[in-house]
């Protein structure tokens, strides 16, 4: 072909292979490259480690084949995954407006509107009728950006100045930014890598927090006076523990925490001393865990000392060393005290009972108590903050999984709430034709674990239905049951949705976090497992019809469960998988590892580099059937990683005996451990891994 261009000579045969694989698509294979580390005087070989080398041609050529292989094998689901889109967009309200939240004299609430990617944050002075003020329009920020995130925010005591943190890469890399809002200029004081703020009293003084370049640990507190340069006023060198910052309800006491998995620390700083220096409430002690309010002179302690699942003591502010100690909330071995919500005249008890959340009422008057009721026997109840100090008036928000989420406003004095806004499902949504229950598994060591579960009205328990089961189980998390219209398209189509509060979360208590950790981490999978063959036994579905999913930590319980029983799930989706557990453990230069120390072991320490070895994803696929699955993930996720997905699916696919589906889909785009930024392209992919996960079990449309 001497005539033809010569650029054109040089693609052709790149375009001929393209025609090919579009034909007839083959699994990528991923070159393999010897790395040998000595851990506890054993070699290992990782001949995909070079997969760490984010950047690279080889590495970038590899996820997009992956990427390119998961398009043509699924091209035939882009029609049900396009409907899907429309189903589940079609029942979103898209212009909408939050419930607006009073603060020192405005209303502040977000809206959205149709088309737009975004939420846009307004307030209004005095009165809903006064004029709209657009405080951030981040449709506006993230124009010509692929991905843009609010971080924290906060506004100066005086309402004029706001400071917030936004990323735009989606590693969770928040830059500093302050606003005047009396005539919308962005002030020249920045800082790089802030993950929380807090203003002083003064209206010029902003502290806020640093996390490390390299570990993206909290650990650094500032002190700016705007216009002037910022000053280093708190370090954390302990690698376990990360940095928090805030401010107590009566506004009067700056609050920085410093927390571990087992150790919490607070230092206080009066907000009207801005020059003034953090004071540690109570020393650090190993294993005691507390958090603080304040109130009219006397600090309120959420304390885990002598209490596994905390209580609450009293104490004066100026001395509250335990000898003056005074019980408020007493320790109960089955009620988890999970929050306190202080008021001038009132305190709201979060508490958490046989894996549901409740809210006891203190009014101070009176010294009398009350318990805010619900009507469901499955449900979840979060406190919806209300951020006045001297106020009768309390918000917290209701949902369940056929209920969609309401907020209201509790009234202490009446005991009268009023519903103020609803989500609404738009189309032809009625609760009364779904049910959920509350069913509790057996497991292999005689512990009850709790189902929550939601199917449509009608179904038959005849083993055939399929069933979605989600789980979690890391970090005391517990799983909330809450309410998704995007879910109605599974139950529509006959799909049973449960989730599985397997042990590792704090559903039943912090004991339910102890038994789901370090040493104790399989019961973990186990419950899960369980938990399946539960439903299987009780005729819910069956092996060929039950389908997994989890995410990040849960993702490492659908790598783990996968191992061990390749033969009780028809499908798995495991999202941002932390999958390759060892080689990032032993990395104590990579984002959280040491601070996960506690969480699951230090490998540097024989026992416990044993015991995550016998269960880590990677290390243990084997020569076996799997079922189908489909992995997810983030090229710019910071929390676990790409290249453990990306590893995974490698090494899986030169062992996996079986013809199922195996595909990798990572965003390539400025994405993060949550996905895409924009709520269209959210659905988008939540559409997708729906089609998915409903194609496994035969349905397709």
């Amino acid at each position: 072909m001497p005539n033809m261009p010569n650029l054109f000579q040089k693609l052709l045969p790149m375009m001929v292979a393209m025609t090919a694989f579009a034909q007839n698509p083959t699994p990528p294979v991923a070159k393999r490259v010897d790395h040998v580390q000595v851990w506890h005087g054993q070699k290992f070989n990782d001949p995909y480690f070079w997969l760490r080398e984010k950047g690279t041609p080889d590495v970038v050529g590899y996820l997009n084949s992956e990427n390119a292989y998961t398009e043509a094998m699924t091209k035939d689901l882009k029609p049900f995954s396009e409907a899907l889109y429309k189903e589940i967009l079609g029942r979103i309200k898209q212009t909408d407006l939050s419930v607006p939240v009073f603060n020192r004299g405005y209303h502040y609430y977000s809206r959205t509107e149709e088309g737009k990617q975004y939420g846009i944050i307004c307030r209004k002075k005095g009165s809903l009728e006064a004029k709209e003020e657009i405080l951030l329009d981040l449709n506006e920020m993230g124009k010509g950006l692929k991905f843009i995130s609010l971080g924290d925010n906060d506004l100066s005591e005086n309402n004029e100045l706001m400071a917030y943190t936004t990323d735009t890469t989606g590693f969770r890399q928040y830059t500093l930014h302050v606003k005047d809002l009396r005539d919308g200029r962005i002030l020249a004081d920045t800082a790089e890598r802030v993950t929380s703020i807090s203003w002083a009293n003064d209206d010029k003084t902003l502290f806020y927090v640093t996390e490390d370049a390299t570990t993206k640990r909290s650990n650094q507190v500032w002190r700016l006076e705007l216009g002037g340069k910022p000053e280093l006023v708190f370090e954390e060198k302990d690698e376990l523990f990360g940095v928090g910052l805030g401010k107590s309800r009566d506004r009067k006491f700056l609050m920085i925490t410093s927390s571990s998995t087992d150790t919490w620390e607070t230092f206080l700083l009066s907000a009207d001393q801005s020059k003034g220096t953090f004071k540690a409430v109570l020393p650090r002690e190993k294993g005691h865990k507390y958090s603080v309010d304040h109130r009219e002179g006397v600090l309120f302690i959420r304390t885990n000392k002598d209490a596994k699942n905390f209580r609450v003591v009293t104490a004066p502010a100026s001395d509250p060393t335990p000898k003056n100690w005074k019980e408020f909330v007493p320790a109960k071995a089955d009620v988890l005290v999970e929050g306190v919500d202080l008021f001038k005249n009132h305190v709201v008890v979060i508490e958490k009972h046989l894996g549901l959340n409740r809210f006891r009422v203190h009014e101070f008057a009176k010294a009398a108590w009350h318990e805010i009721a619900f009507p469901e026997a499955v449900y979840s109840a979060f406190q919806g903050g209300t951020p006045e100090y001297d106020t009768k008036i309390w918000r917290f928000s209701y949902q369940s999984m056929v209920t969609p989420s309401a907020v209201y406003d509790y009234d202490f004095t009446t005991r009268e709430r009023k519903l103020l806004k609803q989500q609404e499902v738009l189309g032809s949504y009625n609760p009364k034709d779904y049910v959920t229950e509350r069913l509790w598994a057996t497991a292999r060591d005689g512990v009850k674990v709790p189902i929550s579960i939601l199917y449509k009205k009608g179904l038959k328990r005849d083993g055939k239905a399929p069933l979605f089961l989600y789980a979690y189980g890391s970090y005391g998390y517990g799983q909330p049951a809450t309410f998704s219209s995007g879910r109605l398209s599974l139950l529509d189509r006959g799909m049973t949705y449960a989730i599985a509060h397997i042990r590792g979360g704090n559903e039943m208590g912090e004991t339910w976090h102890d038994d789901g950790m370090l040493m104790k981490k399989k019961n973990t999978f186990f419950d899960f497992i369980d938990c399946a063959e539960f439903l299987i036994k009780e005729n819910w579905t069956a092996k060929d019809r039950i389908v997994a999913e989890g995410g990040s930590a849960g993702g490492l319980l659908m790598g783990a469960i996968t191992n061990y029983r390749p033969d009780l799930f028809k499908a798995v989706h495991a999202a941002v998988p932390f999958v390759d557990v060892m080689n990032t453990m032993m990395d104590a230069t990579l984002p959280l590892t040491v601070g996960e120390y506690l969480e699951w072991g230090n490998p540097n320490e024989k026992p416990a580099f044993d015991y995550m070895l016998s269960y880590s994803p990677y290390e243990n696929l084997k020569k076996a059937a799997y079922p189908s699955i489909l992995v997810t993930t983030s090229y710019n996720d910071s929390q676990v990683m790409y290249w453990e997905p990306a590893k995974y699916v490698a090494k899986l696919r030169t062992l996996k005996t079986d013809s199922n589906p195996l595909y990798l889909k990572c965003n390539m785009n400025p994405a993060g451990h949550g996905g895409a930024s924009g709520r269209y392209d959210a659905i988008k992919d939540k559409a997708f891994e729906y089609a998915w996960i409903l194609s496994q079990i035969g349905i397709t449309k």
